[in-house]
């Protein structure tokens, strides 16, 4: 009889086993409540991939709000490989495959962030639309996958993704084993004076001289300038109807200084005052595309712009160069970048942002930062500290786009994989 029981063990347990080896990624999704899927064209080498839609509460803690769909489209590679949380923070429309993906062999889920792209709600409550929300559409998605894949998990993003991954480790700190902010900026207030002090230092004296002799240069001929920036505009079809577009054009200019440290511009780049204006014209619709203040690029940033004047903080342009310069935009107080069209209540609160300041500094363990040091974003990085279990990169000569494992020296290189191996528990490039 004891012998029998133990075949009767030994055939159930490998049964099981043959089971869950044999069990689909389909099967797999079919038993997660509240989710749709379809398999999509596989981008990148995994075994499959899919566009699903995640049901969300609108308010996580009060479910009889509503609630919407989230788009997260999913690349499956493997039930015991490590999982990624790819974190957007704007819209994401299709797979892009992370480095951290790419370094673990790694299973993705790349979301998009609520209010953005699909991810809407049939009315737009902006009171729902906080960083403590979106920080639970990722809590939810974690445990709902946690089904699936009962391996390591880490979580990215860039920019305001990258910010968003922060967040996110803030207020679940247990969900992933790793999280991996790429160039993320950490306000403190609603209009950041570390990003002032950090365009007062960047680069050389005489770099930032050109900079602003190229602005003013602009504005004194501003009377030749707008025609060939609405000439411009027409080609691309953008309208100004929440700014018109002399306002549009100053606040271009003003961008000018942050756009040319956030994308790496080269001060030999800048058009030196004998240059033709066409030529000084498109050096600066290269450096900061007026587009960025145009009716088309405000409805795709709004969400953005939300929260920036709720929660983040933001930016502000310094107008004391340009008296008498400005002729629709205010001297004080200085323009704001978070551009909200009238009609659209919003207030400001920025106590989350010293609450995880602070956290940060003291018990923000198993973070790696990546920052470039001339990118205008790295003004508002979170500082190093050695009170926690944290990696800090401040990558020379690297801005917002260029800031990435891939462009580190070996030495930064080795420190990035060891410290994830270490946290980990895996050794990263050998099966």
């Amino acid at each position: 009889m004891k012998k029998l029981f133990l075949c009767l063990i030994v055939t159930c347990t490998c049964a099981f086993l043959s089971n869950a080896q044999d069990r689909s990624i389909e099967d797999a999704l079919y038993e997660l409540p509240d989710v749709i899927f379809k398999e999509i064209q596989n981008s990148g080498d995994f075994e499959k991939s899919f566009e699903l839609k995640i049901k969300q509460p609108l308010d996580h803690e009060h479910p009889g709000k509503g609630y919407f769909y989230q788009r997260v489209f999913l690349s499956h590679k493997d039930f015991n490989k490590p999982t990624v949380m790819y974190i957007s923070g704007y819209s994401q429309g299709g797979v892009y495959v992370s480095e951290p993906t790419k370094l673990l062999g790694a299973n993705q889920l790349s979301i998009e962030h609520r209010y953005f792209g699909k991810s809407l709600p049939d009315s737009m409550d902006w009171t729902c639309l906080t960083i403590e929300q979106a920080s639970a559409d990722l809590h939810h998605i974690n445990e709902l996958f946690r089904k699936i894949y009962t391996g390591k998990w880490v979580s990215t993003g860039i920019s305001k993704g990258g910010a968003t991954t922060i967040f996110y480790k803030y207020f679940y700190p247990g969900d992933v084993d790793a999280g991996i902010p790429y160039v993320a900026p950490v306000n403190h207030e609603f209009e950041e004076q570390s990003l002032y002090t950090f365009l007062d230092t960047v680069g050389t004296d005489e770099c930032r001289a050109k900079i602003l002799a190229f602005q003013k240069r602009i504005f004194r001929q501003r009377e030749e300038v707008v025609p060939l920036i609405e000439l411009y505009s027409q080609g691309a079809e953008l309208e100004y109807k929440y700014l018109g577009l002399e306002q549009a054009f100053e606040y271009c200019v003003l961008e000018y200084p942050f756009a040319f440290w956030q994308w790496g511009t080269s001060c030999d780049d800048i058009p030196v005052d004998t240059s033709s204006l066409v030529s000084a014209v498109k050096h600066l619709v290269k450096v900061c595309d007026i587009k960025l203040f145009s009716d088309e690029d405000i409805d795709y940033y709004l969400p953005h712009y939300y929260q920036s004047a709720s929660q983040l903080g933001y930016y502000g342009y310094r107008t004391e160069d340009f008296i008498g310069d400005l002729k629709v935009l205010p001297l004080e107080p200085h323009p704001h970048a978070a551009l909200i069209p009238e009609g659209i209540p919003v207030s400001w609160d920025g106590s989350i942002l010293e609450k995880v300041h602070k956290w940060a500094r003291k018990d923000g363990d198993k973070l790696i930062y990546i920052y470039g040091q001339t990118d205008t974003w790295s003004g508002s990085a979170i500082p190093p500290s050695d009170k926690v279990d944290a990696v800090w990169f401040f990558m020379k000569d690297k801005d917002h786009r260029t800031a990435r494992y891939q462009e580190m020296t070996p030495k930064e290189q080795a420190l990035f994989i060891s410290t994830l191996e270490r946290w980990l528990t895996i050794t990263i490039g050998k099966e």
